[in-house]
């Protein structure tokens, strides 16, 4: 198994708040989130849909960019996913 499988992913939520986090398999951790065995995060915020992610990181690689990204201003992680997004 490759090292570089680890993914970062942003969720929006209902309320429009965007959570970011990474993991190995996206479809497994969303529904981990959605079923509330997730972050605490979704205790207060369900999650709706994923709108970002990036593949090919290590596990440490994939930990400094969701840093890099949570200290984003919120406008900029809009961005963000816009940016990934031609049909948004």
């Amino acid at each position: 198994m490759s090292s570089d499988n680890w993914l970062v992913y942003i969720i929006r939520c209902r309320d429009n708040s965007l959570y970011t986090g990474i993991t190995t398999d996206l479809q497994r951790r969303f529904a981990q989130h959605a079923s509330g065995r997730g972050a605490r995060y979704f205790r207060g915020h369900e999650p709706v849909e994923i709108v970002y992610h990036e593949a090919g990181h290590n596990r440490s690689t994939a930990s400094r960019r969701e840093a890099a990204i949570k200290k984003l201003k919120t406008k900029d992680k809009w961005l963000l996913v816009k940016e990934s997004s031609p049909e948004r």
